[in-house]
């Protein structure tokens, strides 16, 4: 069945040197399906249509302080409308006018990067980002394999691909960024602005199906006025409700222009994420803080799909089976809720009360996540454990973060995800921790409370029997990594703190 849909505004952006305007794109529309269906550019490939393979891949930009920033995306899993302003490059926009290719598509042909020829497309534009996000930086095979983490070849195989990579910048350069693109941008931006300001109210506007709101009070307005409105915060997973379910939204409430939300701030104590920060950037705030995290942040996704999706939207998302929740569980974070009626703050695991379902009012957003800064004597780490190293859903995560003074654990914080109906906090694990000296004795006990405290289902990824030896099998392996480790992370700590 078809719901009847509100009209939208009028969708602006710039491709290929052009301004292009699109009237009546629905709210719910992919990006994807406006070029090949509505557009009728072709090269961007519809493979997986849910940001797994990354033969979609394109790259957006927009400025930020007068400078033009660039990311690969999935545009199978992103609504078209949250294009608006921003500038777009697809594989046809590459080649200089004169026929000159880009250096990623002519360091594929040079290092017989492709067969069959599918994914090349993607390839060539997450090289393209990598290329121009580099700049004059040397580009590593480790910084290739990072940027192709989305990308999936089924025959070419992968040798010849970060080959090319790391051989892009001996060919001479061909840049995204222009004086020319960033007027268009600018140009673009107060056309969008002055559109705005002509509605008296932006608050009380119904007359588009997209709304995107660029400040917290216009948002909470909103949310007040559209409860039903499906909030969208990045779309990598209510993008899949779209390509995968095919539900349909008559009306679609986007977070990711609100500035207050799309900011990290650091503070004493703790640091706040807005809740529109990209996973990308969320992950490099968190590892600026706990250099141990870096691993785990990189094998979150994909490139592409770190880059769209948010990290509010992952927590606010309420998935068993979603990273984020339980490393910020075990670090002892905090969410803030916004509506009109003011703010509340409570602990990230008191968020959820059932599979996929929060307390959050339906006036209510996701504002902010709190996590505090790391302390003296903290021992934190991170396990995944999935079918494939990267780009893979977890069968079991298990966080952990505990403080040891003189022998002693002095405080335990356990976060595990794939093992209930919701991302969970061990609590009995904690408490046979705490205050008990850190021995193999009491590991191995703490390690039969740890199993003993999960009853997981089997499905796919793993059986039951499988996901609680493996809850104890990471305790014991945190307690193996811990030594050597203590002294050299609590001396870490005394530098940045004196710092």
């Amino acid at each position: 069945m078809t719901l009847p849909k509100a009209q939208t505004k009028p969708l602006r952006f710039v491709k290929g040197g052009a301004l292009h305007t699109l009237h009546d794109v629905p709210p719910d529309r992919t990006l994807l399906d406006v070029l090949r269906e509505d557009l009728h550019r072709t090269g961007t490939k519809e493979g997986c249509g849910e940001g797994d393979c990354g033969a979609c891949t394109v790259v957006v930009g927009h400025l930020q302080g007068g400078k033009l920033q660039t990311r690969a995306v999935n545009s199978c899993i992103k609504l078209a409308h949250s294009l608006d302003g921003m500038a777009l490059w697809t594989v046809e926009d590459l080649a200089a006018p004169g026929g000159r290719m880009h250096p990623a598509q002519e360091a594929l042909v040079q290092c017989h990067g492709s067969q069959c020829g599918f994914c090349t497309p993607g390839f060539v534009m997450s090289m393209a980002a990598l290329c121009e996000q580099a700049g004059a930086k040397p580009l590593t095979r480790e910084s290739a394999q990072q940027a192709l983490s989305g990308n999936l070849c089924r025959c070419t195989g992968y040798r010849p691909i970060l080959d090319a990579a790391c051989q892009m910048q001996l060919l001479p350069p061909m840049p995204l960024d222009s004086p020319a693109l960033r007027r268009q941008l600018k140009a673009l931006a107060q056309s969008v602005a002055a559109d705005k300001a002509a509605v008296a109210a932006p608050a009380q506007s119904t007359d588009s199906a997209y709304l995107a709101p660029s400040t917290l009070p216009e948002l909470l307005a909103l949310r007040q006025a559209h409860p039903d409105a499906q909030l969208v915060a990045g779309c990598t997973d209510v993008g899949l409700w779209v390509t995968k379910q095919h539900r349909q939204f008559a009306r679609v409430l986007d977070t990711t222009r609100v500035d207050e939300l799309r900011q990290v701030d650091r503070y004493p104590h703790h640091i706040a994420i807005g809740a529109a920060v990209s996973l990308q950037d969320a992950f490099a705030a968190l590892v600026k803080d706990r250099p141990q995290l870096q691993s785990f942040a990189d094998r979150f996704a994909g490139l592409p799909v770190r880059n769209a999706g948010t990290l509010g939207g992952n927590v606010a998302n309420g998935s068993p089976i979603g990273d984020s929740m339980p490393l910020l569980i075990a670090l002892g974070s905090n969410i803030v809720l916004a509506s009109t009626r003011g703010y509340r703050e409570m602990p990230l695991e008191s968020l959820y009360t059932a599979y996929r379902q929060t307390c959050m009012a339906a006036d209510e957003v996701l504002a902010y996540i709190k996590v505090p800064r790391p302390q003296r004597a903290e021992l934190s780490r991170v396990y995944k454990i999935s079918k494939r190293t990267e780009d893979d859903i977890s069968a079991v995560c298990l966080a952990l973060q505990l403080q040891i003074h003189k022998g002693k654990v002095t405080h335990a914080s356990i976060g595990a995800g794939g093992v209930a109906a919701t991302p969970a906090r061990a609590r009995a694990t904690e408490a046979a921790l705490r205050g008990q000296p850190w021995t193999e004795a009491m590991v191995r006990a703490a390690m039969d409370t740890l199993r003993a405290e999960f009853s997981p289902i089997s499905d796919m990824r793993a059986s039951g029997d499988y996901r609680r030896q493996v809850l104890g099998n990471l305790l014991w392996r945190f307690w193996l990594e811990s030594h050597g480790q203590i002294a050299t992370d609590i001396h870490r700590l005394d530098l940045e703190l004196q710092a």
